[in-house]
């Protein structure tokens, strides 16, 4: 699979799965993965669903507006780097935000080592 497709199909799974089932975002990462969020940095694969399931929000909707992806050269990994707009329920505004994910191939698949968010205040 191409690095384009590879990240588009990546960045879809990924967000659909946070909108609609955010406790199953624990298989893509491992023990090694770090999560930086908002500047706070959390590593390993249960503490970084702790704190993606414990956001102050239980429902959400990612809408994303571009993925560029880079292969990183180490071990056929990739840079993929989202820009896109978060509606959460009963807010009449969008917040934006970028996310970048370093995806690193293990067992015929992929999973997240790095994982940097943050809201886009303008």
């Amino acid at each position: 699979m191409d690095p384009d497709t590879l990240s588009k199909t990546f960045v879809e799974h990924y967000y659909n799965t946070f909108d609609t089932n955010r406790p199953a975002l624990i298989g893509l990462y491992q023990e090694g993965s770090m999560l930086t969020f908002e500047g706070e940095k959390i590593k390993g694969a249960q503490a970084i669903s702790n704190k993606l399931n414990g956001l102050g929000f239980q429902q959400c909707k990612h809408h994303i507006s571009t993925v560029d992806c880079q292969p990183s050269g180490l071990l056929d990994s990739m840079i993929v780097f989202v820009s896109g707009n978060l509606q959460l329920p009963g807010e009449e505004h969008m917040l934006k935000f970028s996310q970048m994910f370093h995806l690193v191939p293990a067992n015929g698949t992929y999973f997240v080592f790095n994982d940097i968010f943050r809201l886009n205040y303008a």
